[in-house]
């Protein structure tokens, strides 16, 4: 009896380390959902992770995200010279990936509210008249893809 437990228990053992070698290379992680919904809060926080993930994008690389942008599409990328690009890149990202997950209706009005708050980040760096230039260029583009299907 002792015998045929531990041939059964080698027998599960070996049919487990199989199971696990013929599992494909790209397989892509179980948590790529959970990883996309940090890197597209809010927060500072969330967005300063996803800068780091951007700048290192082969150590998520079984994740495939999609890092693809065209920045802020027909809007300028640095209205004024207010730098909108990377807020604009990490919406596209939000968007890009969510729609590949199918999951982006339920997603969109918070990808939308975190891009308000990026570029919001970014006027805090002016003072003034620039200051209310910056916010009021901000709100014209959140609104822009805030109406946008």
């Amino acid at each position: 009896m002792r015998r045929l437990a531990t041939s059964l228990a080698a027998t599960a053992v070996t049919a487990a380390a199989t199971v696990a070698l013929a599992a494909p290379a790209e397989a892509v992680p179980a948590d790529k959902a959970q990883v996309l919904a940090g890197w597209t809060q809010t927060s500072a926080a969330s967005y300063n992770t996803w800068l780091a993930a951007r700048g290192n994008q082969g150590a998520w690389a079984a994740y495939a995200f999609d890092w693809s942008t065209d920045y802020c599409s027909s809007s300028p990328d640095n209205p004024f010279g207010f730098p909108f690009q990377t807020s604009c890149a990490r919406h596209d990202f939000g968007y890009r990936n969510h729609k590949a997950l199918g999951i982006f209706d339920a997603n969109k009005a918070r990808l939308d509210s975190a891009f308000y708050e990026d570029l919001k980040r970014v006027c805090t760096a002016y003072t003034g008249a620039t200051k209310t230039t910056c916010d009021g260029t901000a709100w014209t583009y959140y609104q822009a893809v805030k109406n946008l299907g």
